[in-house]
Formats: C-alpha cells, sequence, structure tokens
C-alpha cells in the first residue's frame, strides 16, 4: 500500500516536492500547506494543479481551507489521514521546526516526520524532544535534505575506511534562475554571512536582498557555516564538530551550479596512511533534486522503523534511505 504523504511548505522546494512525487507509485501525495490555507485529497494531489493554485495565494484553491492557522488546521485535521510529512517549511526563526513538531506531539498524532533543516542548533533543538517524540509514537528523522542529509550519510559511510577521521570537509554549488523561487532558503543562507544572523536576515525586506545580491553579482560567498553535519557525524562518534566544515557559493540569477558540490573524508588507516575519500555530485542535479530526493528516501525509510515500533528522533546518518520507486 502506498504512503500517504503530505508537505509543509510550499515554497520552492515545497513545489519541486510535489513534482518528485509526481512520479513515484510507492508514495501518494494527498496534502499540502502553505500560509495561506492547505489542500488535501485522499485519492491524491496533481502536482500542476497544486502549483497552478499556488499563484493565485494559497494550495487551499485546490479544495481544502483558505484562511489563517493553516498549519495548525491542517495538524488538527488533516494529519490523521497522513502516515508522513516532509517539513519544507522555512527555519526561521531558528526554533519553527521544533514548534512545529510540538504540535504534532500535541495533537496525538502518530506517524513519520522528517525534515532538510540545516543548521547545528536547530537541530540540537529537536534532538531534545527525543523522548515527547518516542511517548508520541512518531518517528521523526532530523537534517534528511542534501547538506547535512545526503552528504553527511556518505560522509558517515566514507569513514569506515579509516581508523581515525581527521576532516570532513563539505563544498556545494548552488544555481538558481530567481532567488525569490527559493525565498526562505536564501534567507537562510544571508543568515550564516559575516554581519547577519537568523533575526537579522529574517528581517530583511525583498529589496534589501536585491540589494545585497546586487552588490555581490547575484551570488552568496559562504563559509564555515553552521551546519548540522557536525553534531550529527559527531552524535556517531565519527569525529568531533569541530572537524567538520561547510561551505559554498549559491548563484540566484543562473541555474547552472558556480561550483561542483563536493564531499572529501579524510582521515587515517589502520596501516596508519593517510587518504583522502572524495564524492563530487553531477552539476546536472539541481538543490532540489539533492534536497527532495533523499528526502523521502528517508521517509520511506522512516515509515519501514514506523511500522516496527521504532518511534523516537533519528537522523540522517543513523539510517540508509530507501529508494522510492
Amino acid at each position: 500500500m502506498a504512503i500517504r504523504v503530505g508537505v509543509l511548505g510550499f515554497g520552492g522546494l515545497g513545489k519541486a516536492a510535489a513534482r518528485v512525487l509526481a512520479g513515484k507509485r510507492e508514495m501518494i501525495w494527498v496534502a499540502a500547506v502553505d500560509r495561506g490555507g492547505y489542500a488535501y485529497h485522499p485519492e491524491g494531489l496533481v502536482a500542476e494543479a497544486a502549483l497552478t493554485a499556488a499563484t493565485q495565494g494559497t494550495v487551499g484553491h485546490l479544495g481544502g481551507y483558505v484562511g489563517p492557522d493553516s498549519l495548525e488546521r491542517a495538524i488538527a485535521q488533516v494529519a490523521p489521514h497522513v502516515d508522513g510529512f516532509f517539513l519544507a517549511l522555512p527555519n526561521l526563526p531558528n526554533d519553527f521546526i521544533a514548534q512545529t513538531t510540538r504540535q504534532f506531539i500535541a495533537a496525538g498524532w502518530s506517524g513519520v516526520l522528517v525534515d532538510a533543516i540545516k543548521r547545528t542548533s536547530a537541530v540540537t533543538e529537536l534532538l531534545t524532544l527525543g523522548d515527547r517524540l518516542q511517548g508520541a509514537r512518531i518517528t521523526y528523522l532530523t537534517g534528511c535534505g542534501a547538506t547535512p542529509g545526503l552528504l553527511t550519510a556518505a560522509a558517515a559511510l566514507a569513514a569506515q575506511s579509516f581508523a581515525e577521521v581527521h576532516r570532513v570537509d563539505i563544498r556545494f554549488g548552488v544555481g538558481i534562475a530567481n532567488w525569490q523561487a527559493y525565498q526562505a532558503t536564501i534567507r537562510e543562507d544571508i543568515a550564516h554571512m559575516p554581519g547577519y544572523d537568523v533575526e537579522t536576515a529574517r528581517a530583511l525586506t525583498d529589496a534589501e536582498i536585491e540589494a545585497l545580491l546586487d552588490r555581490t553579482d547575484g551570488r552568496l560567498t559562504l563559509a564555515n557555516m553552521e551546519h548540522a553535519d557536525d553534531v550529527l557525524l559527531e552524535r556517531l562518534g565519527i569525529c568531533d564538530r569541530r572537524q567538520v566544515t561547510v561551505g559554498g557559493v549559491v548563484d540566484t540569477r543562473h541555474p547552472q551550479k558556480p561550483v561542483s558540490t563536493t564531499l572529501q573524508v579524510t582521515g587515517r588507516t589502520f596501516e596508519g596512511a593517510i587518504a583522502t575519500h572524495t564524492l563530487t555530485l553531477g552539476d546536472e542535479t539541481s538543490m532540489a533534486a539533492n534536497v527532495c530526493g533523499p528526502a523521502f528516501g528517508y521517509l520511506k525509510a522512516g515509515w519501514e522503523m514506523h511500522q516496527r515500533g521504532w518511534h523516537g528522533i533519528f537522523t540522517s546518518a543513523d539510517t540508509m534511505p530507501r529508494f522510492v520507486r
């Protein structure tokens, strides 16, 4: 039986998630939520129709609810009919995903939650909810996008060649034709830049972001980011979080990646040799493909875990994603 899936958040990643799910037979996309409402259809939503409805202000126009408090209403009214949710929500403020998770717990819902959040501090807060999630019979997998996510899992696997891991270095390239298609993601990236934090990035107007991008020729160059790959790998005892570095370049005016996305894991083998494993993602794969694909792969893995009675908080480095056909 197909897993009934909901997507919370219908910005750039949410819209991409709809397109990804359209090609899957093991999952049926039944619910979508944005700021202005929600859409629900037990037989499945149609991606193109949902994208059209969103241009009118909210996916709620597709059939469901249009109005305020859409997230709270969806958790109360739609969640009981959904097996698992991909939380494609902006994590601004920094505790927004944790607050949303508490709403699922309070509602008495039981199922699978998967996110693609990035910040170490946000994931750290979620990890404190493990006991409450276990008590609520919720299986939660966090950090399941590209980084953290796909590259974190690859780092955990690559580390097995070594007796001691010295360094994990992640460098990503993202190309998008229009920053407004991924407004929340761009704001989160700006929050990692010198002189900005979560609150100042959240407070920026669109005009201020446009001015910033004009000064940088549309590119954001990011270094030493607060990315949860560090705490996820430390949690498994692979290395100290201080040995993990994440950075990259985001081009907001061209769809081509400005640099290739690479993962390097350096360590010492049991024979005493120092070596580096390198993984390079294909330049043709978009940010959306490298985030949404793993997210649903982890959701499928989470559903298998949930069926076995494994509840609580897990991460992308704790298990392998399943391929969703």
